[in-house]
């Protein structure tokens, strides 16, 4: 007969082979963090480039399915709970949306690096390391 440690392990085990037990710890994080929350202490004022920037944060962080991330940003930070339209996001900042497709977030193709080439820069082969590094420091 299997000991309470051992079906601990198991049950353990098989959260987290079905991606459950990071949602259950992230759910978690975020309900503690609501009831410590106190509502009745005034939040500063939300700058505009600060909405803006967590607007483009939220957008990230709900395209990568991060939803309780995101509730704890939009406690924390006052930002609006119905999200900015996209479109109006580009206009404010200023920028130039290449595709319409809305298949990646407006971080991942408004900044310098292509997706192809990110697992590069996170993982170099070790060979690259040097030269990337030189790269970087005379950018």
């Amino acid at each position: 007969m299997a000991t309470v440690t051992e079906l601990k392990a198991v049950l353990k085990d098989t959260l987290e082979k079905r991606g459950v037990l990071g949602h259950l710890k992230a759910r978690i994080r975020a309900e503690v963090f609501n009831a410590l929350d106190d509502d009745r202490e005034p939040r500063p004022s939300l700058s505009h480039e600060n909405l803006l920037i967590n607007e483009l944060i939220r957008e990230y962080l709900e395209f990568n399915k991060y939803k309780y991330t995101a509730s704890v940003l939009i406690a924390e930070s006052g930002q609006p709970v119905v999200p900015l339209d996209r479109q109006f996001l580009i206009r404010e900042l200023n920028a130039f949306e290449e595709s319409k497709d809305n298949s990646i977030p407006f971080l991942a193709w408004s900044s310098r690096w292509s997706p192809e080439c990110a697992s590069d820069r996170v993982n170099p082969a070790p060979g690259n390391q040097a030269s990337q590094l030189e790269a970087q420091q005379k950018t």
